[in-house]
């Protein structure tokens, strides 16, 4: 049994490191939806350009994302990690308000992206410390419930903003300020409280490194890699949508609706993973990633992609959250952060090809070619897992 402070300081920092992604992704989507066109449509960026844009910026948050993982588990100093990485949200916001070249957003994002790899792994290593080890499904499908809610409300706002001025691109920008603001001061009533096994490796100097990891934890990160390969920017997804006669508010408002879905859902599809175990449910979302990526390339139907982006919410539901709690699941307690914020290395790894594999094949061979790549790695993602990854 949990006592019952126990108990409150679970629920407390589950929610308080919950909204403080809340209001940060709020910051974010009023401002990443609306990018590749600011980018394509007013400073001038080709689609090869923005593949290197956010595969450079996404790339270098998920390695950095290992090294403060593993500097977390040493040192124990995970909400100073998060509270700093959270504070370069907000200068991003500042660096795309004075960019007036795409270098300068380029630059703005590896801001963002830097301050994203540093807060990461600690901060899903203080959820996996502030959780009963039966119910870790429940408590990372609660935080992303809570990060996929703000996402959805940013994307809305922005919807808001847009649809009043189809280019007041600049407000949007300006309004994002606040809610980041908000989400740096949620983080200070997050607890970090030290456990004695942190302590002691900390003593001990225990180091992580591949040999040590286990077998299962090695087969499901080499299969995210070849996943990765296929999982390019959603910057090309709103592309396409724009391409298939989206307007920028429509395309918005169907983003919202992804977003929407996967909020709503990823609470429940994380407690159902904490009763029937996470593979099988991980291979579902995969499978249905790549229904969707092979949606979006074959066909331009505009109810098509309404159902298709209700599939896709679906996808994130089944796997963001549950992809974190089976990690924690396998680990020991020792390298909960540093084996998080290396699967998410991994993951970095393969976004810069990924981005520009599909931003040439989008030039090359056109825009359904980047998408029909992706679903392809989804399905041997989804049957290699299956036969794979143990069921322990």
């Amino acid at each position: 049994m949990i006592d019952s402070s126990k108990k409150a300081f679970i629920a407390s920092n589950i929610i308080f490191l919950g909204l403080v992604s809340f209001f940060t992704d709020i910051s974010t989507e009023m401002v990443y939806p609306i990018l590749p066109l600011y980018l394509s449509s007013v400073l001038g960026a080709s689609p090869t350009i923005i593949g290197i844009i956010e595969g450079i910026a996404e790339s270098l948050a998920s390695v950095i994302k290992l090294f403060s993982g593993i500097i977390a588990d040493k040192y124990g100093n995970k909400k100073r990690m998060a509270f700093f990485g959270y504070s370069s949200s907000v200068l991003n916001k500042i660096v795309i308000l004075l960019s007036t070249t795409w270098a300068g957003v380029l630059a703005a994002r590896i801001i963002d992206r830097f301050g994203k790899g540093i807060r990461t792994a600690p901060r899903d290593a203080l959820i996996a410390e502030s959780s009963d080890k039966s119910q870790l499904g429940k408590a990372y499908g609660l935080h992303k419930g809570l990060d996929l809610l703000g996402t959805a409300i940013g994307i809305l706002l922005a919807y808001i903003i847009l649809s009043k001025n189809e280019s007041d691109y600049g407000k949007i920008f300006l309004y994002s300020l606040i809610p980041a603001i908000i989400g740096v001061v949620c983080i200070m009533f997050v607890k970090d409280e030290k456990n004695k096994i942190a302590e002691k490796s900390t003593q001990k100097n225990v180091s992580f490194n591949w040999k040590n990891i286990d077998k299962r934890l090695k087969i499901f990160l080499v299969l995210i890699f070849i996943f990765t390969l296929g999982n390019s920017s959603n910057a090309f997804i709103l592309l396409r949508m724009y391409n298939a006669g989206f307007t920028a508010q429509n395309a918005i408002l169907l983003y919202f609706l992804y977003n929407g879905i996967a909020s709503v859902l990823s609470f429940p599809f994380g407690q159902l993973s904490d009763k029937i175990g996470r593979k099988n449910i991980l291979c579902v979302g995969y499978f249905l990633y790549g229904i969707v990526y092979l949606g979006i390339g074959l066909f331009s139907n505009k109810i098509l992609f309404i159902v298709l982006f209700v599939i896709y919410g679906f996808y994130t539901a089944l796997t963001t959250g549950i992809e974190r709690a089976l990690i924690v699941e396998i680990v020991p307690e020792t390298q909960k952060a540093s084996s998080l914020g290396l699967h998410s290395a991994i993951v970095g790894l393969g976004l810069l090809p990924a981005s520009i594999i599909a931003g040439v094949l989008w030039d090359l061979a056109g825009q359904s070619m980047p998408f029909i790549f992706g679903g392809i790695m989804a399905f041997i993602t989804s049957i290699g897992m299956l036969i794979l990854l143990s069921k322990k």
